[in-house]
């Protein structure tokens, strides 16, 4: 049944376009952009809960911030699709040994704040009000999140951020909407409905959108991480943002995976922040 429920929406999204365009297309967005994981786990609680700090209402949602305080820079932590702050652990425990102060937020439909969908146009709206409000130097994304810091920072020219990172994170927003219509086995029609309404929702299209062309105009200082073998997002994303993105440096790693949680990635991040 699992494997049938693509195929299932596929099919009614093909005969649904015969009929409205328009109907389909918000059909298939909103399909797309609901969250069915993230929210926070029993096994998360103890380590999220200590840190909670504030609950702001931002864009009609209701988003849990997160603190560590440290004496030295501010870094806000952007955490990828169906996840939440709890993903950070990690390299929050490295960050708090170099006394950085640390922010980091549940996005909406994620960890303890509210919703049921997340876009990145919504999450770049949540994310320039935290920018607005804890003036971080520096940004560390993972997936969807450092996907959604090249586009906000190509919307809203953050000149004080200093230092900007990204790990395994996609630049093509047409390849996630090939892998979706992949995936369910829509077709061209469907495609086609779901481009126009998002045009109408956000004004680009779904082949405008490109974190490789938005990151010429970022002038902070980059560090990308991704993995040859990552199944999740391809490698060559970051290496289209690497290649237009002046002054940044690419890691690329072997048999890490899409996470990359890893010690002697956190502890590149770290020194990178340092340096």
């Amino acid at each position: 049944m699992k494997n049938l429920a693509p195929l299932l929406y596929g099919s009614y999204f093909n005969l649904l376009a015969l009929f409205s365009k328009k109907k389909v297309g918000n059909k298939a967005f909103h399909l797309f952009s609901t969250i069915r994981k993230g929210k926070v786990l029993p096994q998360q609680v103890d380590f999220l809960d200590t840190a909670k700090h504030e609950r702001l209402e931002i864009a009609e949602h209701t988003v849990q911030t997160y603190l560590w305080p440290g004496s030295k820079e501010t870094i806000l932590l952007i955490h990828g699709w169906e996840s939440n702050t709890y993903r950070w652990r990690m390299l929050i425990t490295k960050l708090k040994e170099a006394n950085f102060n640390v922010i980091a937020f549940d996005a909406p439909a994620h960890g303890y704040s509210t919703g049921k969908q997340l876009y990145v146009p919504l999450y770049a709206e949540v994310l320039q009000n935290l920018i607005e409000r804890y003036r971080p130097q520096n940004l560390v994304g993972h997936s969807f999140g450092g996907m959604t810091i090249i586009y906000n920072e190509y919307k809203n020219r953050n000149t004080a951020i200093g230092k900007t990172v990204t790990v395994a994170s996609p630049s093509e927003f047409y390849e996630l909407m090939e892998h979706y219509q992949k995936l369910l086995q829509f077709n061209k029609r469907v495609m086609g409905a779901l481009d126009s309404y998002i045009f109408n929702l956000f004004g680009f299209h779904i082949r405008d959108f490109s974190t490789s062309e938005y990151i010429k105009s970022n002038t902070s200082t980059g560090l990308l991480f991704h993995d040859r073998e990552d199944k999740i997002t391809p490698y060559h994303a970051s290496q289209k943002v690497h290649a237009n993105w002046k002054g940044s440096k690419l890691i690329s790693t072997e048999g890490l995976g899409h996470s990359m949680q890893q010690d002697k990635v956190n502890e590149q991040i770290v020194d990178f922040l340092n340096s």
